[in-house]
């Protein structure tokens, strides 16, 4: 809902529930009248290369919250703006760990050696327009002693995360080299999401004044 005082703008809705999500967009000044997390299959297809996937499940994403926010009056003409996070190495593309024992597989893995982050973006405009974009980032991990596998088990901080961690978190000590974006490895990708807006009319800079 726009401030009082404020000038006018239009709606804007988040496809996600993730906390993340939410604090990186409000990072760069835009904060969603709503958040509507889509309830989408995430299961690959067979063959599915990772990047496809990301893509896939963003514009899914973006596309199930329109068909919310049409029921919905107050938000029924608003931007969308969906993403989904993938992490792979070569064509293995890592679950959203759910159990203790799949993020130890993963990190297992992803120690010492390169994988590739990718974050898919989608935006459906006001008026139907449909945009995306798929941005990749390699990252490095040092080599992970056992105890500090165990040690990131026991924080939990790995639940429910692509590969079985969060680099905005504790296993950010575990990275040696990042080349791409280091919010789209987060979770959103501030640079990408503010060009698609700004570039279909979304006043994404309108908040950025005093902000200090």
């Amino acid at each position: 809902m726009t401030d009082k005082g404020s000038a006018w703008r239009p709606k804007l809705v988040l496809a996600s529930a993730s906390p993340r999500r939410l604090e990186l967009l409000q990072q760069i000044g835009v904060t969603p009248d709503a958040l509507l997390p889509a309830d989408v299959d995430e299961v690959p297809k067979k063959n599915e290369l990772p990047r496809v996937l990301a893509q896939r499940l963003a514009v899914e994403k973006a596309e199930a919250a329109r068909r919310i926010a049409e029921a919905r009056p107050e938000i029924g003409e608003s931007f969308i703006v969906a993403a989904d996070t993938v992490v792979a190495v070569g064509r293995r593309i890592l679950p959203k760990c759910e159990l203790l024992e799949e993020a130890g597989d993963c990190l297992r893995l992803l120690s010492g050696r390169q994988h590739r982050v990718y974050t898919g973006l989608a935006l459906i405009t006001p008026r139907g327009a449909e945009r995306k974009r798929i941005i990749e980032s390699r990252v490095r991990f040092k080599r992970l002693s056992s105890s500090e596998i165990e040690s990131y088990l026991a924080s939990g901080e790995w639940r429910g995360k692509a590969g079985g961690y969060a680099i905005q978190g504790l296993a950010g000590a575990f990275v040696v080299k990042l080349v791409g974006s280091y919010s789209s490895v987060v979770g959103l990708p501030l640079y990408e999401t503010q060009s698609l807006l700004l570039g279909d009319g979304y006043p994404a800079r309108l908040n950025w004044a005093n902000r200090a």
